[in-house]
């Protein structure tokens, strides 16, 4: 088992702004970490930066670039630009490392830094443990060692153009009416960019005016409610909500109704089946995916693999065993033929070109199982995770035994918040809610 990190979590660094791991004391001293470490590992190292619309995004990215440049480290800075977009980039540009400010889809007061690799991937636990090591005796700045730093604008018109060309037709999603909803977050001007260069003229953009404070404000995935009004409002085929940083993606059909990513997943794989672009017939996923998915798939001859819950074991797995389509439940769709990491976008404009090819409405096109009851809880605690007291570890045991191989159960620490997941599934709806309240109400007392 990985060591227990103090500075990192599951996916890069995150916390509230200004605070703690996140104060600028520390942004600071990781920049130089960094700078470090790359200046010993390459000379002449370029780093790609980017963020998304947090008003904390400023100075966090004023840290980390004069940290960086006083190593002699040249970075490019891309300003307001999709996660997936620096990942895409760094690969591309042949840069050492590319780093995204972004806390995803955490209200505004977050913050958060994410790294990618030279090949476009989430870093390993190596660069991670050598950075804490770093951190926890901190590095001096030479003095000598300044280098450039650019703005460069193409690059982020290069990223457009790739999610275009991932669709053969030019104008391939013509006729389509769509509303997107850009979580008032970092697609807020390359989602409709993209949609509107793939011919749909009848397009509604939602949560695009960006104040710094508004990221994810009941806005985008995690708040789809009024995309789903507006669809309704607008008469629109589709909806598309994203999250702060753009590599997550909720849906809604031409009813307003929520298509979640495991609907996504279905779609695209089946299509992806009748097309022969499945490497091999299998569909990677979480344990947080609906037991209907894996029914779906395994009446279609299409192996369905579990991972952890978190992207980067998704991609890990799938790396590992050269599988070319996987995801999760919460919109995180991957497909590294086209991309090294999951992107919000050209998750939607694939899906949107299965609904064009289909001619039929999104709510028979994208809505290929009935999902089995699911139902989750979180409990936010404060100190110790509460999953070690023995009377939560004897709830969790019953609540298993209650279930008989009928359902499935999950009890989960967040990587990214203080707070225990508790999940259940089954074909009893009754039964997967008892047991839910029941072990969140014994998670809360311990």
């Amino acid at each position: 088992m990985a060591k227990s990190k103090k500075y990192f979590g599951t996916d890069g660094i995150r916390g509230k702004a200004g605070e703690g791991k996140l104060s600028k004391d520390m942004v600071a001293r990781l920049a130089r970490c960094i700078g470090y470490y790359l200046t010993q590992h390459k000379s002449d190292p370029v780093v790609i930066i980017g963020r998304d619309t947090r008003e904390s995004g400023h100075w966090m990215e004023e840290a980390l670039v004069e940290g960086l440049q006083a190593f002699g480290v040249t970075v490019y800075l891309l300003g307001v630009i999709p996660t997936a977009a620096i990942s895409y980039l760094t690969a591309d540009k042949n840069a050492e490392l590319g780093i995204v400010i972004t806390a995803s889809h955490n209200p505004y007061w977050d913050n958060g830094i994410k790294f990618f690799g030279p090949d476009g991937r989430k870093l390993d636990d190596d660069f991670e443990t050598a950075i804490e090591a770093l951190l926890d005796t901190d590095v001096s700045l030479p003095k000598g060692k300044e280098r450039s730093v650019q703005c460069v604008e193409g690059l982020k018109q290069s990223y457009q153009e790739k999610l275009v060309g991932t669709l053969e037709l030019a104008g391939a999603l013509a006729g389509l009416s769509v509303v997107v909803d850009c979580a008032n977050g970092s697609a807020f001007e390359t989602a409709p960019a993209i949609l509107h260069a793939l011919g749909v003229e009848d397009l509604t953009v939602i949560g695009a005016s960006p104040d710094g404070l508004n990221i994810n404000r009941d806005c985008g995935s995690t708040h789809p409610e009024k995309m789903c009004e507006m669809v309704r409002q607008k008469k629109a085929d589709v909806g598309i909500a994203l999250d702060g940083d753009a590599d997550r993606l909720i849906m809604c059909d031409e009813k307003g109704d929520i298509i979640d990513g495991d609907q996504i997943m279905g779609a695209l794989v089946l299509s992806w089946q009748a097309k022969n672009q499945l490497v091999k017939p299998v569909l990677v996923a979480t344990v947080m995916s609906n037991l209907g998915l894996e029914r779906l798939m395994d009446k279609q001859g299409i192996e369905f693999i579990r991972t952890g819950v978190g992207d980067r074991f998704v991609a890990a797995a799938m790396l590992k065993n050269g599988y070319n389509l996987g995801g999760e439940q919460s919109g995180h769709i991957l497909m590294p033929d086209y991309l090294p990491t999951g992107d919000g976008m050209l998750a939607a404009i694939q899906i949107l070109s299965v609904l064009a090819e289909s001619k039929n409405l999104a709510s028979q096109a994208l809505r290929l199982f009935e999902p089995v009851p699911q139902l989750l809880v979180n409990v936010r605690y404060d100190g110790q995770s509460p999953l070690h007291n023995s009377k939560v570890v004897s709830a969790i045991n019953r609540a298993e035994i209650q279930f008989e191989g009928q359902g499935r159960l999950l009890i989960r620490a967040s990587g990214t918040e203080p707070v225990i997941r508790v999940m259940a599934e089954g074909d009893n709806p009754d039964q997967v809610h008892e047991i839910v309240h029941n072990l969140a109400d014994v998670i809360r007392k311990a």
